[in-house]
């Protein structure tokens, strides 16, 4: 350790110049090592600074993803049970048509057992009995579901093909019948 007040009493101009320029250098040292430090700590203000920065981007993308994961989550949801309605609509078809062909087995059965009987005749309803406003409910019901004038057309030609009197099963009376209720509801 060197003894400063042994230094500064003595009277040898050498030691106090050599004092004098270490102390000189001490003090540039000092004044290096405060601007480094400094030129650190301007660093360390710009990088924290940019870390702010990069936080709060970070944060803004993460609350945008975790917006858009929300909504896909909530479309994904509205498809599932969209999907599960259109399954279920589906399932409810497959059910009718197989109820369907039960019943149309069990028909063809049953003509099948009438035909070797040897009732091969078709019955046809006999339409002369009933009045004409019985004809008029009847065309009505063969209109029923109808919501539009193109699907109204199209029934009517097919209820005309049907009905005819030029058919084997046709009348002149519904045929009528039809064509008033047609001219009815195109109005």
């Amino acid at each position: 350790m060197i003894d400063w007040e042994d230094i500064v009493q003595s009277d040898n101009e050498d030691e106090l110049k050599k004092l004098k320029l270490f102390l000189f250098q001490e003090n540039l040292r000092i004044d290096a090592e405060k601007q480094k430090i400094a030129s650190e700590k301007e660093e360390l203000k710009k990088l924290q600074d940019s870390f702010m920065k990069d936080r709060v981007s970070l944060r803004d993308e993460l609350n945008e993803l975790n917006r858009k994961t929300t909504a896909e989550r909530q479309r994904l949801k509205q498809e599932n049970l969209f999907f599960e309605k259109k399954m279920e609509i589906l399932k409810d078809g497959f059910r009718s048509l197989e109820e369907d062909r039960r019943k149309f087995e069990r028909e063809k059965e049953e003509f099948e057992s009438s035909r070797r009987l040897g009732m091969t005749e078709i019955v046809t309803p006999d339409l002369t009995k009933l009045s004409e406003s019985d004809l008029d409910s009847i065309a009505s019901v063969l209109f029923a579901g109808i919501t539009s004038p193109g699907a109204l057309k199209k029934r009517y030609k097919d209820l005309i093909k049907i009905f005819h009197p030029d058919n084997l099963c046709g009348d002149e009376r519904l045929s009528r019948a039809i064509n008033k209720e047609y001219h009815r509801l195109k109005q």
